[in-house]
C-alpha cells in the first residue's frame, strides 16, 4: 500500500471555522495514526472571494492547535506550489483533454444569456433552472455551434468557460468511508464549470487535478461537498482511472442551537465559532475566537474530536497523543453531532486542572498585564494560579479569580458582613491586628492558630469571623482558605487590608 498522504485544502476567503479546524483534526489524525504525511493546500482559485490575511489566519490557527503540516506553502515539499493560482497553467491541458474526449466542452454564454435560459425555462416544477443535458443543447457552446465557428471564437479570445458534459440516465456510486455506498442519477447534476473564463480552473477540476499530483491517498471533507462527488467521480474517471480515486470521508455538520452552527449562533448564543478572532477587513467586524475567550489548544482539540467521534469507551480527556493512537474513521459517527458550549468550558476546565500552570502561565500573564497589573515575580505568580485554577474554566476567569492577590480590593460585600457587624467583631478584628502584627513565623498554621485562639476567647464562632475576614481580603466570599490567601498576600498587606475593611464596616 502506497504511503497515506492527507490534505487540508482551504480557502483564504475568512476565518478558520470550527467544522473546519474538525476537518483538519481528521485529516491530521489518521495521516499521524497512519505514519502518513499531512498537506495543506491553499485553494485559491476564486479570487474574487480572496481575503488579504485569511492564509496567515489559517497557518497561525493551525500552529495555535499543534497540527504543523508536513508540506504547505509555508513547509514546501515535493509537489510545490502548494498555492492553486500558483499552478494555474496546469490546468487547461486536462480541461482541453476532456473537451478532446468528449467529456467537456466550450461555452460562449454570456451573463446575459444565461439569465435568459433561467427565465425562458422556469417553470412551477423547476423554478430554478440549471445548465445542464435539458438546456446545453439550447445555448452557446462548442456542442451547437459550428466547428469553424468555435475555432474562430477562440483565435479571438472570446470569452468562454469550460464545462463538463454530464452523461445521461447513469448511476454514478462510490464508497464513503463514513456513508458507505452512495449513489447519484447523473441525469440530476449540472453541467458544472470546470475552467472558468480568467482560466482559473474552479473547485472540481482542481481539487481532482492536485489530489492526483500530489498523490493524495484519502481525502476528508465536509458533507456540504457530497453534492459535488459526482462530478469528482466522473473527472477521476476521464482523466486519471478511479483506480487512482482518493479514499473520500465527507464528514458530517456541526450542529447549533438552530442547525447547522454558524457565526449567526455564536453572536446569538454568546460562543465562538472561529478558532482564533477574526476581523473582517472589509467591515472591520471583529468575531471572538476559542483562543481569545480563554481556551487552551489542548481542550480545543480534545472537544473537537469528541464532537462526532468515540473510540468506544467512556473516555473523554485525551491528549494529542492519545487521539492519534485510539483515531479512527469507522468511529465516526455519520449523523451531525450539537455542538454545546457548556461543555466545550468543561473541557478547558478539566485541562486547567490537568495541567501544570506553567504551560499557559505566559498566556494568563499577558491579561493580568493588559488589565494593568504588572507582575514582576513569576514564582509568585505561579504559585497564585495554582491556588485558583480549581475555580477557573477559562483562562480569563483567571483575572478576576486572582486579582485581590495584587490589589486590595476597592469595594465589599456588604450584604453578607452588615448584618454581622457588631461591637464585639470590631473589637476582634482590632485585636487580631495587634496579635499579627507581632507574629514573627507568617505562615498558614501560625496565621489560623492565632485567629481561632482570639475568636475562642472571645466566644464568636469561627465560621462567622472567617466570612468576614474573606471578604475584608478578597471584597467577596470567593477564593481558596482564607488563610492561604493571608499567607500569600503576606503580613503587611493582611493586616492593612483588615485595618482598611474594619474602618469601613464601622462607619457604613
Amino acid at each position: 500500500m502506497s504511503k497515506v498522504r492527507v490534505r487540508f485544502a482551504p480557502s483564504p476567503t475568512g476565518g478558520l471555522h470550527l467544522g473546519g479546524v474538525r476537518t483538519v483534526l481528521y485529516n491530521y489524525l489518521f495521516a499521524k495514526k497512519q505514519g502518513g504525511d499531512f498537506i495543506v493546500r491553499i485553494e485559491d482559485t476564486d479570487q474574487t472571494r480572496f481575503v488579504a490575511g485569511a492564509e496567515d489566519y489559517i497557518f497561525n490557527c493551525l500552529k495555535w492547535c499543534g497540527m504543523e503540516p508536513d508540506e504547505s506553502p509555508l513547509h514546501g515539499g515535493p509537489y510545490a506550489p502548494y498555492r492553486q493560482s500558483e499552478r494555474k497553467e496546469l490546468y487547461r491541458k486536462y480541461a482541453e483533454q476532456l473537451i478532446s474526449n468528449g467529456f467537456a466542452y466550450y461555452a460562449f454564454d454570456t451573463p446575459e444569456d444565461l439569465e435568459k435560459m433561467r427565465n425562458d425555462f422556469k417553470t412551477a416544477e423547476n423554478p430554478s433552472p440549471q445548465y445542464d443535458g435539458n438546456v446545453r443543447m439550447q445555448m452557446k457552446n462548442s456542442l451547437t455551434l459550428p466547428e469553424d465557428e468555435v475555432k474562430k471564437l477562440l483565435a479571438e479570445n472570446a470569452r468562454h468557460v469550460v464545462r463538463i458534459k454530464m452523461p445521461a440516465g447513469e448511476t454514478i456510486s462510490f464508497t464513503d468511508m463514513i456513508h458507505h455506498e452512495v449513489s447519484f442519477d447523473s441525469s440530476l447534476v449540472d453541467d458544472k464549470v470546470l475552467l472558468k473564463a480568467d482560466g482559473m480552473p474552479t473547485y472540481h477540476l482542481a481539487v481532482v487535478v492536485d489530489d492526483y499530483l500530489m498523490k493524495i491517498t484519502h481525502a476528508f471533507r465536509g458533507e456540504e461537498w457530497l453534492s459535488s462527488a459526482p462530478v469528482h467521480v466522473l473527472l477521476w474517471k476521464y482523466l486519471f482511472g478511479l483506480d487512482n480515486m482518493p479514499q473520500w470521508a465527507h464528514l458530517p455538520l456541526i450542529m447549533g442551537p438552530s442547525g447547522k452552527l454558524s457565526k449567526r449562533d455564536g453572536a446569538k448564543y454568546g460562543f465562538p465559532v472561529f478558532a482564533m478572532n477574526w476581523t473582517d477587513p472589509k467591515t472591520s467586524e471583529l468575531t471572538e475566537g476559542f483562543k481569545e475567550r480563554g481556551f487552551l489548544p489542548e481542550a480545543f482539540i480534545n472537544l473537537l474530536a469528541v464532537l462526532g467521534w468515540n473510540d468506544g469507551t467512556e473516555q473523554e480527556l485525551y491528549s494529542m497523543e492519545e487521539l492519534i493512537e485510539n483515531f479512527s474513521m469507522d468511529r465516526v459517527h455519520a449523523a451531525g453531532a450539537k455542538f454545546d458550549f457548556e461543555k466545550a468550558k468543561w473541557f478547558n476546565h478539566e485541562w486547567i486542572k490537568k495541567l501544570p500552570v506553567t504551560n499557559y502561565e505566559a498566556r494568563v500573564k499577558e491579561i493580568f498585564e493588559s488589565k494593568g497589573i504588572e507582575i514582576k515575580d513569576d514564582i509568585y505568580f505561579t504559585k497564585v494560579l495554582e491556588l485558583v485554577k480549581e475555580r477557573c474554566p477559562l483562562l480569563t476567569d483567571f483575572f478576576d479569580q486572582a486579582v485581590f492577590f495584587y490589589i486590595t480590593p476597592a469595594s465589599y460585600d456588604e450584604a453578607s458582613v452588615k448584618p454581622k457587624w457588631e461591637n464585639d467583631k470590631n473589637d476582634f478584628f482590632a485585636e487580631l491586628v495587634t496579635k499579627y502584627n507581632s507574629t514573627a513565623d507568617w505562615n498558614i498554621s501560625s496565621i489560623e492558630t492565632e485567629f481561632k485562639n482570639l475568636a475562642t476567647e472571645k466566644n464568636i464562632k469561627v465560621g462567622e469571623l472567617q466570612m468576614i475576614l474573606r471578604v475584608m481580603l478578597v471584597g467577596t466570599k470567593m477564593g481558596p482558605g482564607v488563610f492561604v490567601i493571608a499567607e500569600a498576600i503576606g503580613n503587611a498587606e493582611t493586616v492593612n487590608r483588615i485595618e482598611k475593611a474594619r474602618v469601613y464596616f464601622s462607619s457604613h
